[in-house]
């Protein structure tokens, strides 16, 4: 399958978008073009005349200058049965608001199943628009993040500050 790409500059660093003719398959922090998994991708700069990736990278936009709580765009990724679960239950966690591991866990049908539910997490390809980084540790702390801690801490503060008006998290 053909995949489409596009860097697009966040206040949080350059992020990578990859799609298909249909969907988003993914949005991923890609500091440098090195870090970058498929090296055989077409990676262009800009691709002008990719609607998908043009309406991504407007979406992404309108979030981070705080007027998007919510994506529309079509997006889709490869996974079990049991990550497509935690992937959709990532995205019913509201704007602004953050849930445990164990929460989530509690949600998706198994208590016990924190560490897989975290395993699941960390495997997200679709960052932001499914907001793995509203899951955090059971006593509020920041836990994992393949963006980084640092990118955690700034989307929930962001988030925060528009869902609730200004105000820091940690």
């Amino acid at each position: 399958m053909f995949k489409t790409s596009a860097f697009y500059p966040s206040p949080i660093g350059t992020i990578l978008i990859e799609c298909t003719d249909e969907f988003i398959s993914a949005i991923l922090f890609a500091d440098k073009q090195n870090d970058l998994k498929n090296e055989d991708l077409d990676i262009k700069e800009s691709v002008k005349n990719n609607g998908l990736i043009n309406k991504c990278q407007q979406q992404l936009k309108e979030y981070f200058e705080g007027s998007r709580r919510e994506f529309d765009i079509p997006f889709q990724q490869t996974g079990t049965a049991f990550q497509q679960k935690i992937w959709s239950a990532l995205v019913q966690i509201p704007y602004g608001k953050t849930l445990s591991y164990q929460e989530l866990s509690k949600r998706t049908g198994d208590v016990k199943a924190i560490r897989a539910v975290g395993t699941t997490n960390g495997k997200n390809q679709l960052s932001i628009v499914v907001p793995c980084h509203r899951v955090v540790g059971g006593n509020g702390d920041l836990t994992g993040y393949s963006g980084g801690l640092w990118r955690k801490k700034w989307l929930l503060e962001h988030e925060g500050k528009f869902a609730n008006g200004v105000q820091t998290l940690f």
